[in-house]
């Protein structure tokens, strides 16, 4: 059992809180940043770029509403925090980190954890890994403009996505469920602050 992390509310499914017990958040971030990180606050990890605030990964993973069956796509890995919460809710987790030296280091830090389900991919998360789709869930942790259709693609019957969208003054939560028939329901949920999604 590692130190809890400060979440506020806590989350409707109590495995998405058992994984925020499970993973320890501050082997995830700079040494610099270890004293902050249980605080509910994104913390920078380099490259510009910032691991979540955990009270948000909380209502997207609680969103998600992830099977233990489910197949996962991540977008924006960065340092892997939220791929290893994903791995103790889902079968297999596949995250995307479009920079090299991040991908290095959350592969490092998950193998280091001895998380065998989730596996860091190298390159553009708006296209997805159609090589592996569809998949059963999408967590995006990257804001673009608009949801990539890439990704729209690549989720399955019953699928769901959390995903950021807007600039870098407004962003809003989108959560999407695709019905068995195939349509797609998007709806508008809380405002909050990603970092851009890169596109290549």
């Amino acid at each position: 059992m590692v130190r809890a992390v400060e979440l506020g509310a806590a989350p409707r499914d109590p495995r998405v809180l058992e994984a925020f017990r499970r993973v320890p958040r501050h082997v995830f971030v700079p040494e610099r940043e270890r004293i902050a990180a249980y605080e509910d606050r994104a913390l920078p990890i380099g490259d510009d770029q910032t691991i979540s605030q955990p009270s948000m990964i909380a209502m997207m993973l609680d969103a998600l509403e992830c099977e233990p069956s489910s197949r996962v796509l991540e977008v924006g890995a960065g340092s892997g925090y939220a791929a290893a919460l994903l791995a103790c809710l889902a079968a297999r987790v596949d995250a995307i980190e479009i920079r090299p030296a991040l991908a290095a280091r959350a592969r490092a830090t998950l193998a280091a954890l001895g998380i065998d389900n989730a596996f860091i991919h190298l390159g553009d998360g708006s296209k997805g890994l159609p090589e592996h789709a569809p998949f059963d869930r999408i967590l995006v942790s990257a804001a673009p403009h608009q949801v990539p259709e890439a990704l729209l693609d690549q989720l399955g019957p019953g699928g769901r996505i959390a995903i950021p969208v807007g600039d870098a003054h407004r962003q809003v939560l989108m959560i999407g469920e695709r019905a068995a028939d195939g349509q797609l329901r998007m709806r508008r949920d809380v405002p909050c602050v990603f970092v851009p999604l890169v596109e290549r």
